[in-house]
């Protein structure tokens, strides 16, 4: 199948004709464009299609038909928390008073947003078990550099400046490494434990006067909460440094365990994944950063302000000295939050813990689904959280399919593939996660997927191989297409098309 395959209809720029256009409305006066300065106008047409409205509209909607969305089916993509969106969460975020404030209104005009991100704040202390939070941060790796940014500046307000080290297991997220370093420190990387969880005796020989800060994902990477977190939770705070949780897996613990309570001083949420906003390729999210005590006088400015009177204002500038300043333009991604506030607001919190009991349910059923089957590896067999890893690594021996061929080869069953070769620390990884939103129906239909996939591995690698038959377009050249991006719509010329055969 090629590009312009059955269906792939051809672009709007090979729709084009001149003149073709929906042209009723009224004509612009003759002397429209001598109305603007020579510098303003164009020297050449846009270089737009001319098409009209019906065949604009058919494009549009037909290439929506052509993408995989939560709206028409499972994602079981691990560590991303890939959940149903209810459609109650969208109507609030789109009414007026919120989708058309704009962001310098007046504290007097914009009290019911005031109110609700105020309100917001209050709901994930409680869920945290934090003292404070800032709703700045766009996502979760925005939300790590916030804490990891305060954590540097409580130590400087403290003269100790010579803590550079932020240790980071290396089930930790993937982005934790990153953090550390454009904030300016090190990163330690410590080994996994043999049973997955934290290596407290590699912790403790790391840890120092040098230690700044260490950063945990609980439940981690590996799907495993961390049974030893109140150990090194102590010797970290003994050397005098702080502790930062990655909420890239709050899901799991919803309800059931709070961080701040455990003793985590810093942690962010990412209300896009477990408070629900459509996300992916690119946003959009906010990565809420949950604070205690010791961090609470750091935290980005603006915040929003309740006033004895019940009026709420945003913070002046300057009003507190010791902020670390603004980590993002006005107040963050209100529509975002606006979502995950509708979202706790209609759950509560014993729905917030029936989320995380039902999110385990789930991936304990299809985890041990497969591992039932005996075709897939589970490295890691005993309870997990709300995601799991499944390893291709004996079917690659046997056979030669590869973890990425049965990524692909779940295309041509109508399901979109699980997170792979995450973690790296599992080889052929499959990182999957159900969430609580999908019916035991839709677990069986894909563990019966993937357990067919690893069959016909061994009776038919080929067709694996070469898998998907099915989709729009054949198996792409992902590392050709990440190092020279295509972005634009080119002519085909010559031999060259833009998806050969």
């Amino acid at each position: 199948m090629s590009a312009s395959g059955p269906r792939l209809q051809p672009s709007l720029f090979e729709l084009s004709k001149p003149g073709r256009h929906s042209d009723k409305v009224p004509h612009p006066p003759k002397d429209a464009l001598d109305r603007l300065p020579p510098e303003h106008r164009r020297q050449q047409p846009p270089g737009l299609p001319e098409v009209n409205e019906p065949d604009a509209v058919r494009h549009y909607v037909n290439l929506s038909q052509l993408n995989h969305a939560v709206d028409t089916g499972f994602y079981p993509l691990g560590s991303c928390t890939m959940k149903w969106n209810p459609k109650v969460n969208e109507w609030a975020a789109r009414l007026p008073g919120f989708a058309q404030l704009h962001p310098m209104a007046p504290d007097d005009v914009a009290q019911g947003t005031l109110q609700l991100l105020w309100e917001l704040e209050q709901i994930l202390i409680e869920v945290s078990g934090m003292r404070a939070v800032t709703l700045q941060p766009a996502a979760g790796a925005h939300g790590e550099l916030t804490g990891i940014l305060m954590i540097r500046e409580y130590h400087r307000a403290r003269g100790d400046t010579g803590r550079t080290d932020v240790l980071v297991p290396d089930s930790a997220h993937g982005t934790n490494p990153a953090t550390a370093t454009m904030a300016g420190l090190k990163t330690i990387s410590i080994k996994a434990a043999a049973d997955g969880g934290i290596d407290l005796d590699g912790f403790r020989a790391a840890l120092g006067p040098q230690t700044a800060a260490v950063m945990i994902t609980n439940p981690s990477t590996l799907g495993i909460f961390e049974s030893r977190i109140g150990e090194l939770l102590e010797a970290v705070h003994a050397v005098g440094a702080l502790a930062y949780m990655d909420g890239a897996n709050l899901n799991a613990i919803l309800g059931r365990f709070k961080p701040g309570e455990a003793g985590f001083d810093v942690m962010h949420i990412n209300t896009h994944k477990t408070f629900s906003t459509p996300h992916g390729g690119g946003g959009p999210g906010a990565g809420p950063v949950a604070v205690n005590e010791k961090l609470e006088a750091f935290l980005p400015a603006p915040r929003v302000i309740r006033e004895p009177d019940g009026r709420f204002r945003l913070e002046r500038v300057g009003e507190r000295p010791t902020s670390i300043g603004r980590m993002r333009s006005f107040v963050g991604s209100t529509g975002v939050l606006v979502r995950a506030y509708a979202y706790l607001r209609t759950h509560g919190a014993s729905g917030l813990a029936e989320i995380t009991d039902d999110a385990v349910l789930a991936a304990n059923y299809l985890k041990d689904r497969l591992a039932d089957s005996g075709v897939f590896d589970i490295p890691f067999p005993g309870v997990c959280k709300h995601e799991f890893i499944a390893s291709a690594s004996s079917i690659k021996k046997q056979t030669g399919v590869r973890t990425l061929d049965i990524a692909k080869r779940l295309l041509d069953h109508g399901f979109h593939a699980p997170t792979v070769y995450f973690p790296l620390t599992v080889d052929e990884a499959m990182l999957i996660e159900p969430t609580e939103t999908e019916s035991i129906e839709t677990l069986d239909a894909f563990a019966d997927a993937l357990i067919e996939i690893a069959r016909e591995a061994h009776s038919d690698p080929e067709t694996v191989k070469t898998a998907p038959h099915t989709a729009p377009v054949r198996r792409l050249d992902e590392a050709g297409a990440a190092r020279n991006p295509n972005l634009r719509w080119r002519p085909a010329v010559g031999d060259w098309t833009p998806c050969p055969d």
